[in-house]
């Protein structure tokens, strides 16, 4: 209640001011008429729906104390730095479709296969983020007709309502598919799997926020809600295992992606990962091979993304950054014969058209974006997602904190800022002469390198032809493959 505590001190200065008029002297309206100006306005800021900031902080959010201004200036890229990339346009330019293109996921074991956007809702569970924020995810994805991924944490009655196509994902603690002891519970996975709404299953192994180390949700953040969802005590600190129960092996790994395919009725299976040893990715892609089971999908997490609130020690510094991880997917996936039958997904700082073109071209078939959603929903980067006490409403479980955000233009707001983005990447393909992303190369991408050079991706990157892996290794390559164990992670 504190958060209205500037207005409710206001509008007794009012009252008391104006009762002072009438009772002792017509001099006291030269407080009572800007107290009572003020009081409007904070009633003002109560029921309007464009700021969130002002409307869970009526008047004090005019300080601007919390709130967080993000500009962005072409005029602040210094395009003669090292290490600045850029992309290559043609004098060729063609037409953009008049429709997006979108990426169908599903390999020769998928029976469902889905038509995928070039840009998704990336995973953020309930818990992570309010109940009206999941809700305005799920609506906005429903308008502009994208995926929203549903984070580990569930497969939530706020996800469904929103009445977006959803990748339910699972991940070490099998939340929304839990046993009582804690392990993967079949039966309720495939009913869960066949609700409509589901469109695709991701297995969470790893992600860029805390790659090697379960999910955590702090007690203030499991509400009842929350509870309910993941079959947990409210109020207390949720920890997920860093690792599965369900396998140990590269080989049971890819066995338990078929399971999961079979039992969702032949929806696209996949994984998600932030990438550590090639050699490991390497002995997934073996058995792959030797059990002839691939999955449709494999989502690569950059370790540099995150919304905010992962643990800092961790953030940033574990794992694989997404160019590298993108193009180490890429590579183990043709080297070994499986590309065409695998798409790519890239999530990690993905917010513009640029970025989703640069990704394409890094080996990505599709992007997921989680922070530049969260800043369509209009959050204000006040770095309180762990603490509960959101000041926009996006990541509070407190019902009066998550009233700032208004559903109905905040799902708005992120179709919107769907659209336009991917409208984006679409003009940036036509005017490097290309009609649709399967016709990006390495070399549209280049990089300065140093003062007076610059060196595409085709340059500075190997890449391997199909099969290369399977028909002898280059010496790059030759030692991991080797080391590669279908029967072991190293």
């Amino acid at each position: 209640m504190r958060r209205y505590l500037s207005l409710l001190l206001v509008a007794l200065g009012a009252a008391g001011a104006t009762v002072a008029s009438y009772a002792l002297s017509a001099w006291w309206w030269c407080a009572a008429g800007p107290l009572l100006a003020l009081t409007g306005l904070g009633c003002r800021d109560l029921v309007q729906r464009r700021d969130a900031v002002l409307r869970a902080h009526p008047l004090a959010g005019r300080l601007g104390g919390g709130r967080a201004v993000v500009r962005e200036r072409a005029g602040d890229v210094d395009v003669y730095a090292d290490g600045h990339e850029f992309l290559v346009p043609s004098l060729r330019p063609v037409e953009p479709p008049e429709e997006p293109p979108v990426v169908r996921v599903g390999g020769p074991d998928c029976r469902q296969p889905y038509d995928m956007a070039l840009l998704n809702v990336s995973a953020m569970s309930l818990g992570a983020l309010s109940p009206r924020a999941v809700l305005a995810l799920g609506r906005g994805a429903r308008l502009g007709r994208f995926a929203q991924d549903t984070g580990e944490g569930g497969l939530s009655e706020y996800h469904l309502r929103g009445g977006a196509d959803l990748v339910w994902e699972i991940g070490t603690g099998y939340f929304g598919c839990r046993t009582d002891d804690g392990g993967f519970d079949a039966r309720e996975f495939a009913d869960k799997a066949a609700l409509p709404e589901v469109r695709c299953v991701s297995l969470k192994l790893s992600q860029g926020a805390a790659p090697g180390g379960g999910g955590e949700l702090p007690g203030v953040k499991v509400s009842a809600a929350v509870a309910r969802e993941r079959g947990v005590p409210a109020g207390e600190t949720v920890v997920s295992p860093p690792r599965h129960r369900v396998f140990s092996t590269p080989r049971e790994l890819v066995l338990f992606l078929a399971r999961m395919r079979e039992l969702a009725g032949g929806k696209p299976v996949g994984f998600k990962l932030c990438v550590g040893s090639r050699r490991e990715f390497l002995a997934l892609c073996r058995a792959m091979v030797a059990e002839g089971v691939t999955p449709d999908f494999v989502v690569v997490d950059g370790a540099e993304g995150g919304t905010g609130a992962a643990p800092a020690p961790s953030a940033g510094r574990l794992g694989v950054p997404l160019t590298e991880g993108l193009i180490t997917v890429h590579n183990a996936l043709v080297g070994a014969g499986l590309r065409e039958r695998i798409r790519i997904g890239a999530s990690g700082r993905v917010a513009t058209g640029p970025d989703i073109v640069a990704r394409l071209v890094q080996g990505a078939d599709y992007t997921n974006a989680a922070r530049a959603m969260m800043l369509a929903l209009g959050c204000v980067e006040a770095r309180r997602c762990h603490t509960g006490t959101c000041p926009a409403g996006v990541t509070t479980q407190d019902p009066l904190r998550a009233r700032a955000l208004d559903v109905d233009d905040r799902s708005r707001r992120v179709h919107h800022y769907q659209r336009a983005t991917v409208r984006d990447a679409v003009r940036i393909m036509a005017a490097m002469g290309v009609p649709e992303p399967g016709g990006l190369t390495p070399a549209h991408l280049v990089r300065r390198t140093g003062p007076t050079t610059v060196r595409s991706y085709a340059e500075l990157y190997e890449w391997l032809e199909p099969g290369a892996l399977l028909a002898g290794p280059p010496e790059s390559w030759a030692a991991d493959w080797k080391a590669a164990d279908p029967d072991g992670f190293s």
